[in-house]
């Protein structure tokens, strides 16, 4: 049973609910940075150890990662503005605890319920575009949803900075935490009012035992690659990665019981059976693999390698972001005569300024701030070109009633991209920076960034031939 809107859309509402959804993906999105610019200053005031503070970032992504496909599923059984007014209005009231937290362990576990709470807000973005826009529009919301991907990263730098800078109203570090509750209410009225409401699934429920395994099986896999690089890799942090690739696995099989039984598994399990979905999630896997760990890779190259000031090295990603913004805009309109043909191109642009960033790191003894910045424009507008229509197309072949399982899946992929990437290529980094230099480090990462980008152009090659 497909979900079904009470009450049709005109073409003029539907992107007023379009802004709200992204209103919400740009208030986590920013929140995903902006405590990251905090940690110093929460690190001293907190008297939180160096273990409590990698929490703080760990535990919020460790949440969000392991609980979005819960999120999501849920959304398909509740509908999605239900389960987005209750995760927007969760993401509220956690960040005003964290923002009042006195303690980092009180921090941490407020961190914790942030990201759950985001796990349910956050999946019904992408199913609320999918759901909404099926005719040639769809594009250009995607498009949009792109550009909103790239603000949140350069304003979540530049906020975190700015709050903790100006102190306001003397709350210091705890102001990157309250400015999502007014923003965060406002987004959660909005919706209330605006949003269509969608009939509840008649006899669901959630798959409680699913939930708990794919819980157990992404903790296992997820934490290790957070952690791993603090812990000196230990022997046993494969060994429970190793447990959590069997739960997963443990997992699949419930979930055919569970279907086979006649009860609504936790994940549609039509959708394994959908090859250019599956196909595109290869694509998320490797695209993302390369995404946040090009930033810790290049932010400790300016800082350690060359010596540039974190202020700088911070500035010198906005052309970054700029002609990512520039480029999300230009692929909405790209897609829809050229198809997924646009984000292999992309990617050959992501090679590209890997290449010329190679080639600035090789050649010159001490590029400036201003150089890379110059040389980043040309990846981050191909990563642009990628990022924007990606999600649209790996959804395009998924049906309404899977819309939210489908959506917390892309996003439990990406998150784990994310966290594999940040794990392998900063270990490889410190490994040859020890051995030889930071410039040599970052020589070597752009050669697995090529890799994975290239991997990533074959598996959206494919796709394109289901």
């Amino acid at each position: 049973m497909h979900q079904i809107v009470t009450k049709p859309l005109d073409s003029t509402r539907r992107w007023w609910v379009l802004a709200i959804v992204v209103a919400a993906q740009f208030m986590f999105g920013v929140d995903a940075f902006v405590v990251n610019v905090a940690i110093p200053t929460i690190a001293v005031e907190l008297k939180a150890s160096p273990a409590e503070i990698e929490s703080v970032i760990a535990i919020y992504l460790i949440a969000y990662a392991t609980l979005v496909v819960t999120g999501g599923r849920l959304g398909d059984i509740h509908g999605t503005k239900d389960v987005f007014l209750a995760g927007v209005l969760g993401f509220t009231a956690t960040s005003l605890w964290c923002g009042l937290a006195q303690s980092g362990v009180e921090l941490i576990v407020a961190r914790l319920a942030q990201g759950a709470t985001a796990a349910l807000m956050v999946p019904q973005v992408l199913a609320t575009l999918h759901l909404l826009f099926t005719d040639d529009e769809r594009n250009r919301a995607f498009a949009i949803y792109g550009i909103v991907l790239g603000l949140a990263g350069a304003a979540g730098f530049l906020l975190g900075g700015f709050l903790v800078t100006i102190d306001l109203a003397g709350t210091g570090w705890r102001s990157v935490f309250f400015v999502n509750v007014p923003f965060g209410l406002v987004i959660a009225t909005a919706a209330w009012r605006i949003m269509p409401s969608v009939r509840r699934r008649a006899g669901t429920r959630l798959d409680i035992r699913g939930s708990v395994v794919l819980f157990a099986g992404l903790l296992c896999l997820i934490g290790p690659l957070l952690f791993g690089h603090d812990l000196g890799w230990a022997p046993w942090l494969w060994a429970v990665m190793a447990v959590g690739g069997v739960i997963l696995t443990a997992f699949l099989r419930l979930e055919q019981a569970v279907a086979a039984a006649g009860g609504m598994p936790l994940v549609d399990l039509t959708l394994l059976a959908d090859a250019a979905f599956l196909r595109g999630l290869g694509a998320v896997f490797f695209f993302f693999l390369a995404n946040l760990s090009f930033y810790l890779v290049m932010t400790l190259f300016m800082q350690r390698g060359l010596n540039i000031t974190p202020l700088a090295a911070g500035m010198a990603f906005i052309p970054l972001a700029l002609a990512f913004v520039v480029a999300s805009r230009h692929s909405g309109v790209r897609v829809r005569h050229r198809g997924t043909k646009v984000l292999t191109e992309g990617c050959m642009l992501q090679i590209a300024g890997l290449a010329a960033l190679a080639l600035v790191a090789g050649r010159v003894d001490a590029p400036s701030p201003l150089q890379l910045a110059l040389t980043m424009i040309i990846f981050g507008y191909g990563q642009g070109l990628v990022m924007a229509p990606l999600s649209g197309a790996v959804l395009s072949t998924v049906k309404p009633a899977a819309a939210g399982s489908a959506s917390g899946i892309y996003g439990t992929m990406a998150q784990i991209g994310n966290a594999a990437g940040v794990a392998a290529i900063g270990a490889v980094f410190f490994a040859i920076e020890s051995l030889q230099s930071a410039r040599a480090g970052f020589l070597v990462s752009l050669v697995l960034f090529v890799t994975f980008i290239m991997i990533c152009a074959a598996f959206l090659a494919r796709m394109r031939r289901v």
